[in-house]
């Protein structure tokens, strides 16, 4: 891009892709694993505090960058939300606002409250006219990647763990069969894009890790819902997460072929979901020893999340080193 063009306030510029909402929303599923170290392993409340602060912080700047650079935008945002790609990623926003809101109700119960049935609500909203779109003939099965699990799938089943911590079970109830029923749904038209139209593009390899979140999520929104109890639900959801690690892990090779990129951050919260569940299992069983491979969970989780934020920084850094104010 020309110099010119990022110095001056007044170029119009394309919008920011929606891929960079998932900076908030992998911090707060890495804030949500330390808060599961913190109940679980007697971690200090102060480390899930200051990673809750930052995936905050950066919730909230990444919004308020897009709002910024939309107002400076040739694009229009509707037009955005309607692209084949770019728009399921949206419910992002949302996804991360339920994660922090419900841990805003551990320490401010009324506001936590508030704020968890504004963002289920804007989830249902998203989601309901999403699927107006797609009902009306917009949705072109060569553009489905993972990422259209976000706005009916991962966004209902983290409403559903969010509704139940705040104590409304029968919402809670109800986000979580709307999340695993179109768990299947989209499970279906990503199998039939892969049959019919081949593999997904390069850029779009790392939206593939989503397929881990579903059956992780639902099994801590079942957690939440159905109490600390392990039950033959919890069974088969574990056993669904497990077969998607070992696609994962079949899927490692062509993993290694891409160059990094933001599209990176795919990885980050079905790790992270993947991570809480293992260690919401771990202390269910209580099997000896289950203490440390919680913390081998945790650790990994941290160090992947951790080495993709580095590398996104790091990029920032360089970028903004090589583009020089015109003179």
């Amino acid at each position: 891009m020309d110099p010119e063009t990022v110095m001056d306030p007044k170029t119009p510029v394309p919008r920011i892709p929606f891929t960079t909402l998932a900076f908030g929303f992998g911090s707060a599923g890495l804030a949500g694993t330390w808060s599961l170290a913190s109940e679980d392993l007697g971690v200090p409340i102060e480390i899930p505090i200051v990673l809750w602060l930052i995936a905050g912080v950066v919730w909230l700047a990444v919004i308020i960058a897009h709002i910024v650079r939309g107002l400076r935008s040739h694009e229009r945002l509707i037009d955005q939300l309607r692209h084949p790609t770019q728009g399921p990623l949206a419910a992002l926003v949302s996804a991360a606002g339920l994660l922090i809101s419900a841990q805003v109700y551990s320490f401010a119960p009324a506001l936590g409250k508030v704020l968890v049935i504004v963002f289920v609500i804007l989830v249902a909203v998203f989601a309901s006219w999403l699927l107006a779109h797609w009902g009306a003939g917009e949705l072109r099965l060569e553009s489905v990647h993972g990422g259209y699990y976000l706005p009916t799938v991962a966004s209902m089943l983290i409403a559903g763990t969010a509704s139940a911590k705040i104590g409304l079970t029968g919402l809670a109830i109800g986000a979580f069969s709307v999340g695993v029923f179109f768990w299947i749904v989209i499970s279906v038209l990503l199998v039939a894009r892969i049959a019919v139209h081949g593999a997904v593009p390069k850029p779009l390899v790392p939206t593939l890790a989503i397929f881990v979140a579903p059956p992780a999520t639902a099994g801590t929104a079942w957690f939440a819902i159905n109490g600390f109890t392990v039950d033959p639900a919890q069974y088969a959801l574990l056993g669904l997460t497990v077969l998607m690690l070992m696609m994962q892990a079949g899927l490692v090779r062509r993993y290694r072929t891409l160059s990094f990129n933001l599209g990176f951050w795919s990885f980050t919260f079905p790790f992270a979901a993947v991570g809480s569940y293992g260690v919401e299992w771990l202390n269910a069983l209580a099997v000896p020893g289950w203490q440390v491979w919680a913390w081998l969970l945790v650790a990994g989780v941290t160090v992947l999340i951790g080495s993709i934020a580095a590398w996104s920084i790091a990029g920032v850094l360089v970028r903004s080193r090589d583009v020089q104010p015109a003179r």
